[in-house]
């Protein structure tokens, strides 16, 4: 399974003969696009908090308003985790392929990353659509409705229970870095 350039120097056989020069950039290009959707969406997670408080303190008189911003920011957050999570698995599973990480050091970043696109998918269709309804049920401002009724209780459930889960999606995306760095060192 070894083609040999010299009688000393083995070489991996590759399904993708290309010449090394290529090959390195090719390879180059394939972990930078990885690290690239790691980044955009670890990276737009960890803002979110931070403009969400700056919505709801800049708009303090309206957390309507500032609530419909951070869902419409919400939103916009999940289609790009959707996107970079999809892109994430693909470099992953062509990585043992191109020679640029392991196969077995591959399997729990990728994992982790199919975890975070389920948390994804559960907050974008089915928390936020819930809220939303309760946001109707109340008169289409929950922070006006009655605060013992059961659909402002059922909504800060859901809010809590959003919080979690985009934090959740946070630590793993910090571990599924930490394991993408492992896999880079195991990769020589």
């Amino acid at each position: 399974m070894f083609a040999k350039c010299s009688p000393s120097v083995p070489i991996p056989y590759s399904p993708f003969p290309l010449a090394p020069s290529m090959l390195t950039r090719m390879k180059t290009l394939l972990r930078t696009l990885l690290y690239l959707a790691l980044v955009v969406w670890l990276g737009a997670e960890i803002f979110l908090p931070i403009v969400a408080a700056t919505a709801f303190g800049t708009l303090a008189g309206d957390p309507h308003r500032a609530g419909a911003i951070v869902g419409a920011l919400l939103r916009t957050l999940h289609g790009m985790g959707f996107v970079c999570g999809v892109v994430l698995l693909a470099l992953l599973a062509l990585a043992p392929a191109w020679n640029i990480y392991k196969s077995g050091t591959v399997m729990p970043p990728m994992i982790l990353a199919l975890i975070m696109i389920a948390l994804t998918a559960w907050s974008q269709f089915g928390i936020i659509p819930a809220m939303d309804r309760d946001r109707v049920a109340a008169g289409g401002a929950i922070d006006i409705a009655d605060t013992t009724s059961t659909t402002t209780a059922d909504f800060n459930k859901l809010h809590n229970r959003s919080v979690l889960v985009e934090e959740a999606i946070i630590l793993l995306g910090l571990a599924t870095v930490v394991l993408v760095a492992r896999a880079e060192t195991a990769r020589a």
